[in-house]
């Protein structure tokens, strides 16, 4: 091969070679699938022609250069011709692809599944359910015979179908089996939320109980014990108008389980995660047990980076990482419940350059236990006007529904986040309020079965079964997703060591302290950082994650507020004027730290940016000299007035 040749071929191979191979594929691989414009397949017979021609030498053509630069000029004026054909071959093979993989197997066996329904099963659902598998069959119909040309429309039904079709498959096999239930009118005797059945064969720990009563009203109970042939039913809607001698029992044989979908975010279930809000019901993708898997110790992920919550006594001085558990300790009369709607209102990621597409990665499960029509009400109207719904899945117990209904609603509130987190790969925080409700409900089943009792009352399990809640948080590896944990608890009395809050703190990893005193003050969020503490707050800030002079601002701004509230005690017992400049000093940042940093409106989001240079802002109070738990560096870097790091 000469030298002209050479170059030509080389030119050739570095600008043409990986377009060619490209076309190749998607010609060969689509031709059955989609017709291919003339004018594409020319050009890729050109290429073949030209790439054997200069790979066997044969270089007898004159006009080999005068080749090559016509398929220059025809490839660069046809380049988002090429392009686009090129995208339109990828969708339709994707498209067909996930169709066939997903789509095609549910379709035959749900098809065979309606085909056999039961007599008594709901018209409504199965009607839903044809309309899907009509969907399904004019898709699978389109893609055979090569009609593309509504790749968007595909997409759209592809996506809907996905909404429950597993999950309706799934129940369609769990609840109408051929295996005859023993229907049981044994029950004996009734006690607070529990039912007593006698000569029951064969009952399962946690299995699922259909009650109906006289009136035809249904219930569901789960099996909490069982001596010999007696078991004792926890009814989750209550157990008033349940009569001994008409009242019907079935044992399904199952666990509870949840349907969960990715369709749940912007919705309002109860307690017992049925809808509220007048829509339509959840097309389940999958039923899951409420009580979870659980995670091998081995396969769990430090947790790491962080959950922006727009408060600056949270995010600086509490910094919450990302499958961390931290609770809040509240008490009546303190606004818990404006702090949870603030988190919800503007929890998310932290926004950095160089990953701008985490920040809608981002999903919140509230779940209220026990609470007034007046605080459920605040909740809905303030996540609706403020825009925040549509991310959030809202569970809402009541405190006039049963109790009993407590004892699930966390965790068919933590299966959804589950499945949110592990399955759909978003970062979830769940806010759990009130905790101290679900240890009542809980002390109240412990009493009902006359259990020995612990403290105050309590179960002695108590400690245990609020670690199967708590320990749901966290990251796993192999799954993008993460679930954080902020469960809310009112103290009784004001008392710490309650068995409520000092069993949550064992077991959780921190606590945020909402004061009395500061509320008292007019302070909002009353949130005393001097009790609080984030023990995973080291892994969640930082460069790359917040910003590098964070974990040096916040140890100088609570050894600044130390400082100050022993100078304020201490100039109550001298005065004002035995007190040294230095001391007036912390006196006057004692002040404002409460009245400018502490203290933001109920609407006010604060990035952790912004919160930090509300800090340094304050530490410019006092010479650099007396800044000692800050490097010089990063004094030199933030202390002048202008030297502000750019976000």
């Amino acid at each position: 091969m000469d030298d002209k040749c050479k170059k030509s071929w080389e030119d050739f191979a570095v600008k043409f070679e990986p377009i060619f191979q490209n076309l190749c594929v998607m010609k060969y691989e689509n031709e059955n699938t989609m017709k291919i414009k003339p004018n594409l397949v020319r050009a890729i017979e050109t290429l073949e022609e030209l790439r054997t021609r200069c790979k066997n030498g044969d270089h007898h053509h004159e006009n080999i250069e005068e080749c090559l630069k016509a398929l220059h000029t025809f490839i660069s004026d046809n380049t988002f011709f090429l392009d686009m054909q090129i995208k339109i071959l990828d969708d339709c093979s994707s498209s067909w692809a996930k169709f066939s993989k997903y789509y095609n197997p549910t379709f035959k066996k749900l098809f065979a599944a309606l085909s056999n329904f039961p007599g008594d099963f709901n018209e409504k659902k199965k009607k839903e359910m044809m309309s899907r598998v009509e969907i399904i069959s004019k898709l699978r119909t389109d893609c055979m015979n090569d009609r593309h040309q509504h790749l968007a429309l595909m997409e759209m039904a592809a996506v809907d179908v996905n909404q429950g079709i597993t999950g309706h498959k799934t129940a369609v096999i769990r609840n109408y089996t051929t295996k005859p239930r023993l229907i049981y009118q044994t029950v004996s005797g009734v006690n607070g939320p529990l039912v007593i059945l006698n000569d029951v064969k064969f009952p399962q720990f946690s299995e699922i109980v259909k009650i109906t009563l006289p009136d035809g009203t249904k219930r569901s109970g789960q099996v909490l014990e069982i001596t010999r042939n007696k078991a004792v039913v926890q009814v989750f809607e209550g157990t008033s108008g349940i009569d001994a001698k008409n009242t019907v029992c079935e044992f399904t044989g199952d666990i509870l389980r949840s349907p969960v979908s990715e369709d749940m975010l912007g919705r309002i279930f109860n307690g017992s995660g049925k809808p509220i809000d007048k829509g339509p019901p959840v097309l389940a993708e999958d039923f899951l047990d409420i009580d979870g898997q659980p995670i091998n110790p081995w396969s769990r992920i430090y947790p790491e980076e962080m959950i922006q919550t727009g408060i600056s006594a949270i995010d600086v001085m509490n910094s919450i990482a990302r499958g961390q558990k931290i609770p809040i300790f509240s008490a009546a009369g303190l606004p818990h419940n404006e702090i949870a709607a603030q988190i919800v209102r503007q929890g998310g990621l932290v926004q950095l350059p160089d990953k701008p597409h985490e920040a809608t990665n981002f999903a919140i499960v509230f779940a209220a236990m026990g609470v007034n029509m007046e605080t459920a009400r605040f909740f809905k109207q303030d996540f609706e006007e403020n825009g925040s719904m549509e991310n959030v899945c809202l569970f809402l117990n009541l405190a006039n529904d049963p109790t009993i209904e407590r004892i699930i609603t966390p965790r068919i509130a933590l299966t959804a986040a589950e499945f949110l987190a592990y399955q759909c790969q978003k970062h979830v925080l769940v806010v759990l309020t009130d905790m101290s409700s679900y240890a009542e409900a809980l002390r109240e089943v412990s009493a009902a079965r006359e259990e020995v009792p612990g403290r105050r009352g309590f179960p002695g399990y108590m400690y245990t079964d609020l670690a199967t809640i708590y320990e749901r948080a966290g990251r796993v590896e192999g799954r993008d997703g993460s679930i954080t944990q902020i469960p809310i608890l009112t103290m009784p009395n004001d008392d710490i060591t309650h068995p409520i809050p000092d069993l949550t703190g064992y077991i959780t990893e921190g606590q945020i302290y909402v004061d009395r005193q500061l509320h008292n003050r007019l302070i909002y969020p009353p949130i005393n950082v001097l009790p609080s503490l984030s023990r995973l707050m080291k892994s969640a800030i930082g460069e790359g994650m917040t910003r590098e002079d964070h974990s040096d601002v916040s140890n100088q701004l609570y050894a600044c507020y130390a400082i100050g509230k022993d100078v304020q005690a201490m100039k109550a017992v001298v005065g004002e004027e035995a007190l040294s400049s230095d001391d007036l000093l912390y006196l006057e940042f004692l002040t404002k730290f409460e009245k400018n940093f502490i203290t933001q409106g109920h609407y006010e989001n604060r990035t952790v940016f912004e919160s930090l240079d509300i800090g340094w802002q304050l530490l410019r109070i006092f010479p650099r000299e007396m800044l000692k738990r800050i490097p010089n560096s990063t004094i030199e870097k933030y202390y002048p007035r202008g030297g502000v790091a750019k976000e």
